[in-house]
């Protein structure tokens, strides 16, 4: 398996294994250390595949007893994690995937949009300055998922086969892959996320109710020299998702 995400391919895996049948809900999982020895990683990266599935809802540990299959959620989970840039190809693809469902989009790009003001404090930039505007429609197995607009630079892309970012070489495979074709290594993403209700055209593209909770996410990509090179707004229907963030922990201590 790659050293980079061993875990994620143990998590998809076992993934697949309950999807199919193989353990009932309710029934209890084998130890982390039958599965680390079935596919020959250690009992940490056997825990972190099993914790990534409690994180999605499959799973639930119960002190002293073990981990369990749950019953699904009538909410799906969608998580968020730096791990999703490391798949390959699309990050949204890869976590529909991961939901036994096909995922796809629809997108407008406009180029040469001056900069809105609160855009430009996002991205450093001065406000009027040109960037590629982008607006998506995200789905899955057809049905509406999320919305998001996304504001590029044309002082970082302008030029190169990447500055409409569906159209060329690298269409559809996201700002992390389509930035490092051009020499712009993205290391670090921001993401706040605030509730909100739903306006009457977000609830046009997303089949939901006019005032119905949303969740809002505000998404900022910074490359190696602290240069934010992307920014979006993504709106995701409450009702549907409900939204995990998974990220490590040091064990190394201060």
């Amino acid at each position: 398996m790659p050293r980079e995400t061993p875990y994620l391919q143990v998590a998809d895996a076992l993934r697949a294994r309950i999807q199919a049948g193989e353990w009932a809900v309710g029934d209890k999982l084998p130890s982390r250390a039958k599965f680390a020895d079935e596919y020959g990683v250690g009992q940490s990266v056997a825990q972190r595949a099993m914790e990534r599935l409690i994180i999605e809802g499959l799973l639930e540990g119960r002190a002293g007893s073990g981990t369990y299959v749950r019953r699904p959620r009538e909410r799906l989970r969608m998580v968020r994690s730096r791990h999703r840039e490391r798949r390959g190809g699309s990050p949204f693809r890869a976590d529909m995937k991961e939901r036994g469902k096909a995922g796809s989009w629809e997108s407008r790009s406009e180029a040469r949009v001056p900069a809105p003001e609160h855009i430009a404090e996002r991205l450093a930039i001065a406000p009027g300055d040109p960037c590629v505007m982008t607006t998506y429609e995200f789905l899955a197995d057809g049905q509406p998922v999320q919305l998001s607009e996304s504001w590029e630079p044309m002082a970082i892309t302008d030029g190169t086969p990447v500055v409409l970012p569906e159209m060329g070489p690298h269409a559809g495979v996201g700002v992390v892959e389509r930035m490092r074709s051009i020499g712009v290594l993205i290391e670090t993403a921001v993401e706040i996320p605030r509730p909100a209700r739903a306006t009457q055209e977000q609830a046009n593209l997303l089949g939901i109710s006019v005032g119905d909770l949303i969740t809002q996410i505000e998404r900022t990509y910074y490359d190696r020299d602290g240069r934010a090179v992307e920014t979006a707004d993504i709106t995701v229907a409450d009702v549907r998702w409900e939204i995990a963030y998974e990220f490590g922990i040091d064990q190394r201590g201060d």
